[in-house]
């Protein structure tokens, strides 16, 4: 069997690779408890799985997919990035500076008392840290020293990948341990009930759902009343008794079985049919202002509209969701119902105090005309963006691997950030270009998911195949005493900048406070469980901050890691 695919994977080494992506994500499903191995990790085990059947891929593959991994990564945090570097939130943007840092004086120091060569104090960071990107970054960096032979480059970027793969596991269990039982047991915290109160402090809240579960309680409903001799909406135009109902709107009038078009002007009159659509809470009491509740018409058709706008314009950038109501007058607002927002792709909690930022993706539910007329004043539709922009696209690579080639020298010390982190900072700002500019730099989020995830898979399935051969030697010689090094690059830095942040930086709040902890080592695994414990999604906000901040700056410490550590193997 083995000499089969031994034969095989020589004749057609992409077979390799994907067989290895494809394994590779089915052992990423392994959970235990509420951690995930996860594909990356998954994909990069595997790879040095079938890697031991001394597979040779070409190289520039691993580059050409870590370059538009990352690229992606950064076009999708450039505007929460560029937003996180305010006065606003200058306390968490700290936060996660420090938590960076300390990660990477938890490395150094380690990499110098145990005399750790570069490649593996650069894996030490990326599982330790669990920064996937630190891989390609460190990678890239290494293959450009000088006074180094090819076998020890070979060495070195095996030893990333190995260090990555025996620190990554603890890596991702580190925080939830400390966010969702050592935190909160020495500060006596109860995580569910500090959210629930800074919920309450916002004016409400909602439980954080399971992926293909939905809310079957609709917040926005449409009614059918008949309009009785007695009722308060006899003889009033409909935009006056929208004024009356605030979170309500007449969506048609229907007399004679026929419905009318209506406008604004439109006159209510006993034994007409009013359509209603609202929020729940108020349509209760509805039927004491129309009258009673009917069924109706068979032939009646009202058309709504779910729509996804970005948030652009200034008015309302850094402006609460109950402020912009408060500024929109009800000739504007009438009709179209803000039921949702999400930041970086992830749901914020629907609260009248949530600061809504630039970039936003803001979920409207209403009538296509009257969401026309909010959509003109606050940005723009996402399916405006339905087609990659390939000109942007292509200059954004472009740029990014130009700045990669520059050179320069940090105390002395020749650093270059590589096609990695050149395509990083590239990404960054058409991301943020886009969202100033929604007319340039068009990349669908399907699109940059794509390249996000598979030029990620691809990526660590090669560096995996290509590490296979020397991964058991550098094991061997590193194993045990590499995984306690990971232990501790994964914890001291938490508590220490938990300690500083709510000490120093003041940040007093819980969920605010372990919402930093995660996001400031952009532990995707410890924010889920925090999501989990606190029942709802006030810990997003403040985790989107630091994540965004996090991914930038763990990414840089790749090459940073491989010129200050001088070792060689």
């Amino acid at each position: 069997m083995l000499e089969t695919l031994d034969r095989l994977f020589d004749a057609a080494p992409l077979l390799a690779l994907f067989v290895t992506v494809s394994l590779g994500h089915l052992l990423g499903r392994l959970t235990i408890g509420q951690f995930v191995l996860g594909g990356v990790a998954g994909s990069l085990l595997m790879g040095v799985l079938i890697g031991q059947l001394d597979i040779h891929l070409d190289t520039s593959i691993k580059t050409i997919f870590f370059a538009l991994f990352i690229y992606a990564v950064g076009y999708q945090g450039g505007p929460q990035f560029f937003r996180s570097i305010s006065k606003r939130s200058v306390n968490q943007l700290v936060s996660a500076f420090v938590m960076c840092v300390v990660g990477l004086i938890c490395v150094l120091v380690s990499a110098w008392t145990f005399g750790l060569d570069r490649g593996t104090a650069a894996g030490l960071a990326a599982g330790g840290l669990t920064q996937s990107a630190i891989i390609g970054t460190a990678g890239d960096a290494i293959a450009k020293l000088a006074g180094v032979t090819a076998e020890q480059i070979k060495t070195m970027q095996t030893n990333v990948a190995v260090g990555y793969a025996v620190c990554y596991i603890f890596g991702n269990l580190g925080p939830i341990i400390v966010v969702t039982w050592f935190l909160p047991t020495v500060m006596k915290w109860d995580i569910r009930q500090e959210a629930i109160k800074l919920a309450k402090s916002m004016s409400g809240g909602k439980a954080e759902l399971e992926p293909g579960q939905f809310n079957a309680i609709r917040s926005v409903v449409t009614r059918v009343y008949q309009v009785t001799d007695t009722s308060k909406a006899v003889s009033k135009k409909v935009i006056d008794i929208d004024r009356n109902l605030t979170d309500a709107a007449v969506e048609t009038v229907i007399r004679d079985g026929a419905a009318l078009e209506t406008g604004d002007d439109t006159l209510v009159q006993a034994g007409d049919s009013v359509a209603v659509t609202g929020k729940v809470g108020l349509m209760v009491d509805a039927s004491a202002y129309f009258g009673p509740e009917t069924a109706a018409p068979n032939s009646m058709q009202l058309v709504e509209e779910e729509r996804e706008v970005i948030l652009t314009r200034a008015d309302f950038v850094n402006r609460t969701i109950g402020q912009i109501s408060d500024q929109m007058d009800i000739e504007t607002q009438h009709g179209v119902y803000l039921v949702a927002v999400k930041r970086m792709g992830r749901d914020l909690p629907m609260l009248s105090d949530l600061e809504l930022h630039k970039g936003d993706e803001l979920l409207f539910i209403g009538a296509p005309k009257d969401l026309d007329r909010v959509q003109a004043l606050i940005g723009y539709k996402i399916s405006a963006a339905a087609i990659t922009d390939f000109i942007f696209f292509g200059v954004g690579m472009v740029l990014g691997i130009l700045v990669g080639l520059i050179e320069f020298r940090i105390a002395g010390i020749p650093v270059t950030i590589g096609t990695g982190g050149g395509c990083l900072l590239s990404g960054l700002l058409f991301g943020w270009l886009r969202s100033t500019h929604p007319r340039f730099a068009a990349l669908p989020t399907g699109a940059s998911n794509f390249l996000r995830d598979f030029g990620l898979a691809v990526f660590v399935a090669v560096v995996g195949i290509s590490a296979g051969p020397q991964a058991v030697a550098t094991i061997q010689q590193y194993g045990l005493t590499l995984f306690f090094l990971g232990i501790g690059v994964t914890i001291i830095p938490q508590i220490v900048t938990f300690y500083f942040s709510y000490y120093v930086l003041r940040i007093r709040n819980p969920i605010e406070a372990l919402a930093c902890v995660v996001g400031g080592r952009s532990a995707n695994p410890g924010f889920a469980a925090l999501l989990a414990k606190a029942g709802n999604a006030t810990p997003v906000v403040s985790f989107t901050v630091t994540y965004a901040v996090a991914n930038v700056f763990l990414t840089i410490w790749g090459p940073l890691i491989v010129g200050i550590i001088t070792k060689n193997p």
